[in-house]
Formats: structure tokens, sequence, C-alpha cells
């Protein structure tokens, strides 16, 4: 672990396996989440297999939550250790010459999209610990829609879902482009399949999100 922290090259990497493994995860929640739009029966029954699967919920969750913290404190590591590296900002900003607001602010984006979490989590997960653990209710496999459907009510917790998507766009279209570099993928550069495939990623799921936020709203 010493090493691990001293280690910049180390720190880069753990940032960036962090990074890919929350995006694998994204990807998964964004295949169960859109299926609400156009399948409630299937969405009610991922969601439950997801609620009551042991391996999900004692294995893959405790990883989940350890992958998010290790990003995120791994982050603000690497920021203090760039802004350490330069005291003395630039002299002149002219645009990508120097580089773009988002690589500049990742820090930024990245604490709104934690905050989004938090909210998120409160939204469901403190939720779904409630109804199973705390008030003890019986199975219910067909709450799951429903519950969904509750949550986007609210126009201003729906405005803030659509800000937060937004912002972790931004987050993505550099840090997923970056994350690849971080571990050697060296053929990342601009024109290349990869990158562009990465910024699509990047633009589309978030997007999706959004979309499902708003139908939701609007159908309820």
């Amino acid at each position: 672990m010493s090493a691990l922290v001293k280690s910049s090259l180390a720190r880069k990497w753990v940032m960036a396996l962090s990074g890919l493994f929350l995006v694998v995860f994204l990807t998964q929640h964004f295949v169960i989440n859109i299926t609400s739009v156009f399948a409630p029966d299937l969405f009610n029954e991922w969601s439950h297999f997801m609620g009551y699967n042991p391996l999900v919920q004692f294995v893959a969750q405790p990883i989940l939550i350890g992958g998010l913290i290790v990003h995120f404190v791994m982050g603000i590591v690497l920021d203090l250790q760039n802004r350490k590296a330069r005291p003395v900002k630039y002299a002149q900003f002219s645009g990508n010459s120097n580089s773009s607001w988002v690589s500049r602010n990742m820090i930024i984006t990245g604490l709104v999209v934690l905050a989004f979490l938090g909210l998120h989590m409160y939204d469901f997960w403190v939720h779904e610990m409630t109804v199973k653990y705390i008030d003890v209710q019986p199975e219910a496999p067909t709450r799951y829609y429903t519950e969904l459907r509750e949550k986007f009510v609210d126009p201003i917790r729906v405005g803030f879902y659509v800000i937060s998507f937004v912002l972790l766009a931004m987050h993505l279209w550099h840090g997923f482009n970056s994350s690849f570099q971080s571990v050697g993928a060296k053929a990342v550069n601009k024109g290349d399949g990869l990158r562009k495939a990465t910024y699509a990623w990047s633009v589309l799921i978030p997007a999706g999100f959004i979309f499902i936020a708003l139908y939701h709203h609007f159908t309820h």
C-alpha cells in the first residue's frame, strides 16, 4: 500500500482500472433501467433478481462500493498531486491549446457526480435495504417499476438527475478515453476507432439515462 500511494504510475493505473470497472457497471445498470421504458415486467424481473440474488448482494455489491470509493479517493489524490506539481496557473488560457475545461476540472464534475450517487443511493439502495432488512417486508417481485416511476414525479429531482448526467457525460468524455491511455492503449489517438467509441459511449449512456428520467416524469 505504501508503494501504491507513493507511485504516481500506480495511482494512475488504479484510477484507470477502477474507472473502467465503473464503466462496465454503468452499462449494465443502463441495460436494466432502459427496460422500464418498453418492458416493465422484464424490468421487475431483473430488478428482483439483482435485489435478492446472494452473489449480487454479498459479493458484487461490496466490490462495486469499494470500486466507487477507490476511484473517487484516488481522483482527489491525483488532482492534489497535479495541482502541487503545477503551483502556478496557466499565464493565459487559450482554449484547447492548453487543455480542455473538462480535463482541468475532473474533480469538480466528479464531486457533482458523487453527490448525485448519494441521492441515487438514498432513492433506491437505502430504500431497498429498509424494505428487506428493517421493515422485513415479504418479497414483492412487481414493486420495482412502480417505485421507479414514483421517484421521477418531482420535477426538481428530475432536473437534478438531468444536470448530473450531463456532468457525468463531461466527466466520461475525458476520463473514459484517458483510462485506456493509462493502461497502455497507446493507439487511442485522435481519429482512432477506440477513441471515437469512448466518446460515443460517454454521450449515449448518460443521454439514455436522461431519457429514462424524462420519459417517466412526463408519462406519469
